[in-house]
């Protein structure tokens, strides 16, 4: 150990004048450096200026003791790199604070330094400093709040504690200095202040913000001042850092800066003499530039990669599948020996460094203090590093640079040659369609009128046109296209997207082609398209508790509307994604019914716990009574399709005498119905990402004559007293999905024993029949393909199953595929009853995507169709669609008597 401790301060002392000098300087960590004792040497750094006289002198003495302390303890292999770099950016917070309320009580004595704030950028953001790092941080204040004294203007009190700042920190005198102090990543640097109004930054990254401030602001943070105001400025400027749609633009503009940097860059082109480490390929900057494209692309999707250190966001973009692990463990240990090295130069002479010295001797010096023989060897294990960095980065930005990444569009095909390219294609009537092409391009789409936009379409031009002439249906297709396009203010990131993943645009042509609710989503939001780079996108998503958290990731608890606004994206994203896996035919279709329904009942717990804690803020609660919600049909039933509504029931348990407690006290009734119409507006009502569900809450009690909510007791007696038969067949299929376990126990128990209730076979019998004559006269079947509504269709087994059920009291499952396997098992039924249900299911599920108004679908569709409800072909499939309905005719002529007419 102590051998450890001597070679270091001997390498110190013999090959670093700075650290040297420092040594000199302070005997006392010397010593206790020498003893190895590395947590008391820190502790006497971070005192060294308690006995200075004024603010400056002390952070100059603490810099110049915690840096040959952190020198020692790296030297000495007592330190990992970010713990050095942490306690310097620990440090140049602490500083940073001090030096603004020095400079605000300067000017007024008193007062607490409130209304000014430093944001951390860069490394210093990260806490990465480097040993001899300027700071780049951006001062802004809010002039409102300033303390400053009464005849100061704000704009004028803010720059004087700015420069008061700037020269705390960064004057030089016998004590040195604490930190450099670059100021020029602030809004529009060459012309605007030092420090700038909160409200004007905000209005500057809303609008005018340059593409590489969004790279610099992924690792910002507050660090000094009112860091409360800070943390709220970053929140508000989050959607200009992190976009919500995958933005492949981002390699593009990365490269471009990279192209620019290589291009300015005057030091050697290789490790050696003049190599610098941190602009030269391969080094430190291209390692945080790969990791920050990556975040860049995907982190406005997927917040578990909004990381600020290089380090754990390469870590966190392998656990996300978006890079190699191998790669990020290369480029991870690369960038931590680079910054070792970084460090080495720039012990030397405290020099902000990064490049090896000019003369051969000064590299052995560097290399012997890091403990390397020599400045060969150095050299040597540099350039296996930054060849491993630099070809990995190339393949990076060289694998997307298209023609899109520039500013001008390349010239399209015209007249005649364009025509010859859509003829190849396979095109008929190719005037007519050269003439819309060009039409596209002249301005008459939006998304097309800028050079940006023509230029990225044109990289795309010709796959998109071969898919198109390739599609099931080229004529529908092509018009779908034309209208997503017409309706997206911009189109860039999504012809990036399709061009960064050239299998995507197949994929897009057959959603255009086979599936209009699918096309209208994606005219809404493109960037619905985003999910599918990801194999995952054709896994079914999980539990209602694992996608209850993942609807509320990365989402602040206190912004109600963010988070309305966030689930509605999020279940967006999972039903598109389950439409294509269904159309695509990766999964059977009542598995996508089923996790529509649990993406359904994630979306209510979030929302309705959200909606609670909003209402709850003025009104309270109320002791011994909450809210709960039933799903009644489908939602009960635990199968959706894309076109289905949520029935809901809302129930509250407690007494109605009840109050709530809080500053605007109401009783329990009118408490519970103020909360149920927020639980459906949170569910229901458009934001700005659009509308969520359709609510239908006329099963309740007295129907849309009755409360919105009822309690415990007036269901239960309003079940047994009131109800009509139509409504205990509607509670066969209600499910608790919301509430307090103990409640939902109660609940569940009083449904059961409801339907459970002696009944009048008889007039059950004559009651049923009354109520299906009266739906056949009042809502008849829309054609042969209206599985649903068609004699012998989805509502005759409905129908069925719940009179057995009342009748019989065996079956009582709100899942009909569980209740009709109970009634046969109990020989109520014939077994062939199941399979001809989930056929008609399947193809309902399928139809509301593939033929959404039950007209005959065109060919194509009807070959995705019959794939999917597991026929060969389409006559295969409607011959068994029509066996299907007769054996659920026979059951019904069975059961009730009368013999239904099947239409063939």
């Amino acid at each position: 150990m102590t051998a450890q401790w001597t070679g270091a301060l001997a390498r110190a002392r013999d090959h670093a004048p700075y650290l040297c000098r420092g040594l000199d300087r302070l005997p006392e960590l010397e010593k206790l450096l020498t003893a190895g004792s590395m947590e008391d040497a820190l502790e006497w750094a971070r005192a060294a200026g308690h006995n200075a006289p004024d603010i400056p002198t002390a952070l100059r003495r603490e810099k110049l003791a915690l840096a040959m302390a952190l020198a020692i303890g790296d030297l000495a292999g007592a330190l990992p790199l970010l713990r050095v770099t942490g306690e310097l950016s620990a440090f140049a917070d602490h500083a940073l604070d001090a030096a603004i309320g020095d400079a605000i009580r300067a000017r007024v004595p008193d007062a607490e330094p409130a209304g000014f704030l430093a944001l951390a950028l860069g490394k210093h953001g990260a806490e990465e400093l480097n040993y001899s790092s300027d700071i780049d941080p951006i001062l802004l204040y809010d002039p409102a709040l300033l303390p400053r004294r009464e005849r100061d203007e704000p704009g004028e009190a803010a720059q004087r504690i700015a420069r008061t700042l700037i020269q705390t920190m960064s004057h030089v005198d016998a004590e040195g200095y604490v930190f450099r102090v670059d100021l020029r990543l602030r809004p529009a640097s060459e012309v605007s202040p030092l420090a700038i109004p909160i409200d004007a930054a905000l209005t500057h990254y809303e609008s005018s913000a340059l593409a590489w401030e969004r790279a610099a602001f992924i690792r910002a943070r507050a660090c000094a001042g009112d860091v409360t105001a800070g943390d709220a400025f970053l929140a508000a400027i989050r959607p200009f850092v992190w976009r919500k749609s995958l933005d492949f633009g981002a390699i593009a503009e990365i490269g471009r800066l990279t192209q620019q940097i290589r291009a300015n860059h005057s030091g050697a082109p290789n490790p050696g003499p003049g190599f610098d480490l941190k602009k030269g390929r391969g080094g430190i900057r291209e390692v945080e530039f790969y990791a920050q494209t990556h975040q860049l692309i995907h982190g406005g999707r997927n917040p578990a990669l909004r990381l600020r250190g290089t380090r754990a966001s390469l870590d966190a973009l392998a656990e996300a599948g978006l890079i190699d692990p191998e790669d990020a463990r290369l480029l991870g240990e690369s960038y931590d020996r680079l910054r070792q090295i970084e460090h080495r130069l720039q012990m030397v002479a405290d020099q902000q460094t990064h490049a090896l010295p000019l003369d051969p001797a000064a590299i052995d010096a560097v290399a012997r203090l890091d403990g390397i023989p020599d400045g060969a060897a150095l050299v040597a294990e540099l350039f296996a590093i930054t060849e491993a960095v630099g070809s990995r980065y190339d393949r990076l930005i060289t694998q997307h640079d298209r023609p899109s990444g520039g500013l001008q569009a390349a010239p399209s095909p015209r007249g005649d040659s364009m025509q010859a390219e859509l003829a190849g294609l396979g095109f008929t009537n190719t005037a007519a369609l050269a003439a819309r092409i060009t039409g596209w391009q002249s301005g008459k789409l939006r998304a097309l009128r800028s050079d940006a936009g023509r230029a990225a379409f044109e990289a795309i031009r010709h796959p998109l046109l071969s898919a198109l002439a390739a599609a099931p249906e080229p004529d529908r297709a092509l018009l779908r296209w034309e209208q997503l396009l017409a309706g997206l203010p911009s189109a860039v990131n999504l012809f990036r997207l399709l061009e960064a993943r050239p299998g995507l645009i197949d994929l897009l042509v057959r959603i255009l082609s086979l599936a209009p609710p699918l096309a209208d989503a994606l005219a809404r939001r493109a960037d619905l398209l985003d999910p599918l780079i990801d194999a995952s996108a054709f896994e079914l998503p999980g539990s209602v508790e694992e996608l209850a958290a993942l609807l509320i990731r990365g989402e602040a608890d206190d912004d109600y509307e963010r988070l309305l606004d966030s689930v509605r994206r999020k279940v967006g994203e999972h039903r598109f994604l389950l439409g294509v896996q269904l159309i695509e035919g990766a999964r059977d279709p009542l598995e996508i019914g089923a996790a529509l329904c649990r993406v359904a009942e994630a979306a209510l717990q979030v929302l309705a716990t959200a909606a609670e804690a909003e209402f709850v803020r003025p009104h309270g609660r109320i002791a011994g009574s909450r809210l709960l919600a039933m799903g009644y049909g489908r939602l009960g039933g635990g199968i959706l399709t894309h076109a289905s509504d949520l029935d809901l029931v809302f129930v509250f348990s407690g007494e109605t005498s009840g109050e709530s407690d809080g500053e605007r006290p109401i009783g329990a009734t009118l408490y519970f119905n103020r909360l149920a119409q927020r639980v459906i507006g949170a569910l229901s009502v458009p934001t700005a990402e659009g509308a969520l569900f359709d609510i239908d809450t006329r099963l309740r009690p007295s129907g849309a004559q009755g409360p919105l909510a009822v309690s415990l007791d007036s269901f239960a007696r309003y079940q047994r007293e009131s109800a009509w038969t139509w409504e205990h067949m509607a509670l066969c299929r209600a499910r608790v999905l919301l509430g307090p376990e103990q409640d939902r126990a109660a609940l569940s128990a009083l449904v059961q024993s409801v339907l459970t209730m002696p009944r009048d076979p008889a007039r059950l019998h004559t009651d049923v029949l009354a109520m299906r004559a009266d739906m056949v006269r009042h809502k008849p079947a829309k054609g042969p393909l209206d599985v649903k509504l068609a004699r012998g269709g989805l509502v005759d087994v409905e129908f069925i199953t719940h009179y057995l059920q009342l009748r019989e009291g065996v079956g009582l499952d709100p899942h009909l595929p569980g209740a009709l396997a109970a009634l046969v098992n109990a020989g109520l039924l014939p077994a062939a009853i199941r399979p001809a249900h989930a056929r008609l299911a399947r193809f309902l599920i399928a139809a509301r995507l593939l033929a959404p108004d039950t007209a005959l679908p065109p060919p194509a569709a009807r070959a995705v169709l019959a794939k999917a409800c597991q026929c060969r072909d389409w006559d295969s499939l409607t011959d068994a669609l029509l066996d299907a309905r007769q054996t659920i005719a026979a059951c019904w002529l069975d059961i009730f008597g009368t013999r239904l007419e099947i239409d063939g």
